[in-house]
C-alpha cells in the first residue's frame, strides 16, 4: 500500500478579544469593512470557471438568546434562535418577543438577552501567493485557518492591532 505524503503545512491561529464585540451592528460594520476595504491585500481569482472576489463571505450565523421571566422577574425559562442573516436575526428577535403562543407555553414574558447573543462570519480570502485561507470572526475571537505562509498571519495581525474592537 502507498503511504500518505504530507504536501503542505496548513496552520491556524486565534486571537482572543479582551472585550466581546458590542453588538450585531458593530460586528457587521467590521465584516463589511474587511470585505470592502480588503486590508489583507487579497486578489480576485478564477475557480471552476467562476470569478471570485478577493474577500468573500462564505458563512455567517447569528444567534439570539432569550430569557423568560414570571411576574416577579424570576427566570423561568430560556431559548435561543439561530439565523443565517442579520436581517433574519433582527426580524426573528421581534417575532420571538411578540409570539403570544410561545409566551403562553413558557408561562412568562420573554426578554432579549443581547449580551448572550453570538455572531460568527467566515471570510474566504485569496492571497497574492495563490493561497486560499479563512478568517472567522466571532464576538470573542478572530481565527485564521488553512494558511501556510506566515506572512498571511503577520498581515492580519498587524491590521487587527490597529482595530480597537479587536484588542
Amino acid at each position: 500500500m502507498a503511504d500518505f505524503t504530507q504536501n503542505s503545512n496548513v496552520k491556524s491561529a486565534v486571537r482572543k478579544l479582551a472585550v466581546p464585540i458590542t453588538d450585531v451592528t458593530a460586528f457587521n460594520a467590521l465584516i463589511q469593512s474587511v470585505i470592502l476595504n480588503n486590508p489583507f491585500g487579497c486578489v480576485s481569482y478564477m475557480n471552476a470557471g467562476a470569478n471570485h472576489a478577493p474577500v468573500e463571505k462564505s458563512r455567517e450565523t447569528y444567534t439570539a438568546r432569550f430569557v423568560y421571566q414570571d411576574e416577579d422577574a424570576k427566570k423561568i425559562g430560556s431559548s435561543s434562535e439561530s439565523y443565517n442573516t442579520i436581517s433574519g436575526y433582527n426580524v426573528g428577535i421581534t417575532a420571538v418577543l411578540a409570539n403570544t403562543a410561545n409566551i403562553t407555553a413558557h408561562g412568562g414574558v420573554p426578554a432579549h438577552d443581547s449580551d448572550g447573543d453570538t455572531f460568527s462570519a467566515t471570510l474566504k480570502c485569496h492571497d497574492p501567493n495563490n493561497e486560499l485561507y479563512l478568517v472567522t470572526f466571532s464576538r470573542q475571537q478572530v481565527s485564521i485557518t488553512s494558511y501556510e505562509d506566515d506572512s498571511i498571519r503577520t498581515v492580519i495581525e498587524t491590521w487587527a492591532d490597529g482595530v480597537p474592537a479587536l484588542a
